[in-house]
C-alpha cells in the first residue's frame, strides 16, 4: 500500500506538462499549454494543460483530471501504477507497506474520526451553545464574522471538565482513543483524564489532505501559555505541519508565492480578505520540514513576523530554513506596532499588497538592520555583524544567490571578498564539529552575544560549568531571594546564555527579586513556567547557597572570558595592524584574569 503522504509528496513533484507532454504535442499558450485532445483524438488545440493547478481539460470531450487520472485513462494502468510511474520520473522512491492489504483501513483513521468529531463540537459549542457567549463576544470584537469563522471552523472548549468527554463518549468514542490523540490529558498522579482545551477558542489544524489532525487553543481568560496546541502524537507533529496550508497550496500554485505569518487570526484575516496564499507555522519560527512544505508549492516567500525583537529573530530563522531550500526569500515590513491581522482589518488585502511590493530580500534586511544599528562602525561590532551573516550565507542553497550575499555582504563590511569565503568555510567547519543544539543557538540574529566558536576543550569546558551554574543561581534565586542584590552586582541579563534562565532572571529583575510565582508567570512564557515550577520543587543543596552563588557568578565570568578571546582571535584578521596591537594586549590581560580564577570551586558544576 501507498501511503497518503507519499502519494501527496509525488503529485506535489510531478510536472504534469513533462508527463503529458510525452504523448502530447503541447505548445504554451499563456500560463498554460495546450494541443490536440487524446481522448477524442482531435486536432485543434483544445486540450489545455495547467502547470500552476496540476490539472487538464479538453475543451470539446470535457475529460479532465490530474497527471495520475491521465496515465490509468491514456494507458489503462491501475491507480498504483499511475503513482510508482509519476514517481519515477519525479525522482521519488516509493515504499510500499508489507503484508497490507489495499482494503485495509490507515492505522490512523480512528484519529482522525475523532478529531473530526471533535471539531465539530468545538464549533456547534461556540455558535449554539450559552457557554460560547464570551468566545463569540471575542470574535465580534475581533471582526471576525459567523461567515468566516464557519469557513475556518473555529470553535470553542468550555471550562466545564466533563462536557466535551461526556458527549463524544456518548458516540461510541472511548476514553482511550481520546488519550491518544491528545484530547483528554491524565495529570500525574490522577486516574480521572482532563479535557487538554478549556475555556479556549479553537482552530482546527489539518493536514494537506485537509483531515483534522490537531487542535490550536487561545485561551480567552488569564493565565498561560495564551496559545496552546494539541500534544504529538501518531496524526499531529507541530514541526511537520503549517496551519492554513490545506487552504494555501493551490493558491500559492495560482498566485506564484506563499505568505508566512506568525499566528492562527493573521491566517483568518487575509483568507477573510481574500488572500489565501497564506501559512502559520505551529511556534514562531519555520522548522526545516515545515520550510520543505512551503518550497513544494512556490518558490517565491514573503515573510510577515512582527517587527519586535523576537520576531525579526524567528524572521531570520525562518528565512534561512527556505534559502537552505533554494526558495527566494523577501521580508515585508509592516508599520510599528501592526501586524497582518490588524493591518489587514484596517487597510485590506489592497493595503497589504502595496506593503508586499515594497518588501526586500531577506538578506538585504539583515544588513539594512546591522547598518542602522551601527554593526559596521567598529572592529569589535563589525566582526560581530558577519557572525550574524555568517549563518545566512551557510544557509543559501542557490550558488547565484549565495554569490550575489558574498558580494553585498563583503561591501556592506568594508572587507574583501575572499576573507569573507574564508571565514564562511572556517565557520563551516567549525558548525560541522559543534553539537546541533550549539548550532542551533548560534542562529540567533538578534541578540547582543556573537557566535563563538569553540576551538579549545577549556573554552568548551568553560561553557558546559557555567550553563549548569546559571540554572544552579536561578534555583538559588527562586528560593533564597536575599541573595539576589549579591547577584545583581557580578550579572545582568546577557549574563546568561540559556534563554529560560534569561527570561526568569528578566522576571525577577521585573519584580525586584521578589520570587512570587504569580507575578512571575505574567513575564513568561509557557515553556519558561514550566521550567520555573521545576526548579521551585527541586529544594536540595540550599543549605550551601553561599558556595552556589558564589562558583555559578564565577563560572559565568570565565564563560564570558573565554567567549572574548575567541572573539579576539576572529577580529584579528579584519584588523588593522594598530589594531591588532591592542587585541593583542587585551587577549594577554584576559588570559592572567582567567588564571586568576584558579580553584576548586568549578566543581559542582562539572
Amino acid at each position: 500500500m501507498i501511503s497518503d503522504d507519499t502519494i501527496e509528496r509525488v503529485r506535489d513533484a510531478a510536472d504534469i506538462v513533462g508527463v503529458i507532454g510525452e504523448y502530447v504535442n503541447l505548445k504554451r499558450h499563456g500560463s498554460d499549454f495546450r494541443g490536440p485532445c487524446p481522448f477524442h483524438q482531435g486536432t485543434g488545440p483544445n486540450f489545455s494543460v495547467s502547470a500552476k493547478k496540476q490539472f487538464y481539460y479538453c475543451f470539446v470531450c470535457h475529460e479532465k483530471g490530474d497527471v495520475f487520472s491521465y496515465l490509468m485513462k491514456r494507458l489503462g494502468v491501475d491507480w498504483p501504477t499511475s503513482v510508482r510511474m509519476v514517481a519515477e520520473k519525479s525522482g521519488i522512491e516509493v515504499i510500499e507497506t508489507e503484508n497490507h492489504r489495499s482494503d485495509e483501513k490507515d492505522a490512523r483513521e480512528p484519529l482522525w474520526e475523532v478529531n473530526g468529531v471533535a471539531a465539530e463540537y468545538f464549533r456547534t459549542t461556540l455558535w449554539d451553545d450559552a457557554l460560547g457567549a464570551t468566545a463569540r463576544t471575542y470574535l465580534e470584537e475581533r471582526g471576525v464574522s459567523r461567515e468566516l469563522a464557519d469557513k475556518i471552523g473555529i470553535g470553542f472548549a468550555p471550562r466545564e471538565i466533563g462536557l466535551m468527554r461526556s458527549h463524544l463518549n456518548t458516540l461510541g468514542f472511548e476514553d482511550a482513543r481520546l488519550l491518544e490523540v491528545g484530547l483528554l490529558v491524565l495529570p500525574e498522579g490522577s486516574s480521572e483524564p482532563r479535557p487538554r482545551f478549556r475555556d479556549r477558542l479553537i482552530f482546527p489544524i489539518s493536514d494537506v489532505s485537509s483531515r483534522v489532525v490537531g487542535f490550536g487553543g487561545r485561551l480567552l481568560g488569564p493565565g498561560e501559555p495564551k496559545y496552546l496546541n494539541s500534544a504529538e502524537s501518531p496524526v499531529f507533529s507541530k514541526g511537520k505541519l503549517l496551519y492554513g496550508l490545506h487552504w494555501a497550496k493551490q493558491a500559492a500554485r495560482r498566485d506564484e508565492r506563499m505568505l508566512v505569518v506568525e499566528g492562527y487570526f493573521d491566517v483568518v484575516r487575509l483568507i477573510g480578505a481574500g488572500v489565501e496564499s497564506v501559512v502559520a507555522p505551529m511556534g514562531t519560527a519555520l522548522t526545516d520540514e515545515q520550510a520543505k512544505l512551503v518550497r513544494r508549492y512556490t518558490q517565491r516567500v514573503f515573510l510577515l513576523y512582527d517587527s519586535d525583537k523576537a520576531g525579526l529573530k524567528a524572521t531570520f530563522r525562518s528565512g534561512d530554513e527556505l534559502l537552505a531550500q533554494g526558495a527566494a526569500v523577501q521580508v515585508v515590513t509592516l508599520p510599528d506596532g501592526e501586524d497582518p491581522d490588524t493591518f489587514v482589518r484596517t487597510n485590506g488585502a489592497r493595503g497589504l499588497e502595496a506593503q508586499i511590493a515594497t518588501s526586500i530580500d531577506v538578506f538585504e534586511r539583515k544588513i539594512q538592520i546591522l547598518e542602522r544599528g551601527g554593526w559596521f562602525a567598529d572592529l569589535r561590532k563589525k566582526r560581530q555583524a558577519l557572525d550574524r551573516l555568517l549563518p545566512t550565507l551557510r544557509a543559501t542553497s542557490d550558488p547565484l544567490t549565495r554569490d550575489m550575499y558574498l558580494g553585498y555582504a563583503a561591501s556592506a563590511a568594508g572587507v574583501t571578498r575572499e576573507l569573507l569565503e574564508r571565514e564562511l568555510s572556517a565557520a563551516s567547519r567549525a558548525r560541522a564539529g559543534r553539537p546541533a543544539a550549539t548550532r542551533e543557538a548560534s542562529r540567533e540574529f538578534n541578540e547582543p552575544r556573537p557566535e563563538v566558536p569553540v576551538r579549545k576543550r577549556d573554552h568548551r569546558i568553560a561553557g558546559e560549568r557555567a550553563a549548569s551554574a546559571e540554572r544552579e543561581l536561578i534555583r538559588v534565586l527562586l528560593h533564597r531571594p536575599a541573595y539576589f542584590e549579591q547577584v545583581m552586582e557580578r550579572a545582568d541579563e546577557k549574563s546568561f546564555r540559556n534563554p529560560d534562565m534569561e527570561r526568569i532572571f528578566k522576571a525577577l529583575l521585573a519584580n525586584d527579586g521578589d520570587p512570587v510565582p504569580d507575578k512571575l508567570v505574567e513575564h513568561l512564557d509557557g515553556d519558561s513556567v514550566l521550567i520555573m515550577e521545576e526548579l521551585l520543587e527541586e529544594t536540595g543543596g540550599l543549605e550551601h547557597a553561599d558556595e552556589t552563588v558564589a562558583g555559578a557568578l564565577s563560572a559565568m565570568h570565565e564563560r564570558a572570558i573565554t567567549e572574548r578571546m575567541s572573539e579576539i582571535d576572529r577580529e584579528m584578521p579584519i584588523a588593522s595592524d594598530g589594531q591588532k596591537t591592542e587585541l593583542t594586549k587585551e587577549k594577554m590581560k584576559l588570559r592572567d584574569e582567567l588564571k586568576g580564577l584558579g580553584g576548586q570551586w568549578w566543581k559542582k558544576f562539572r
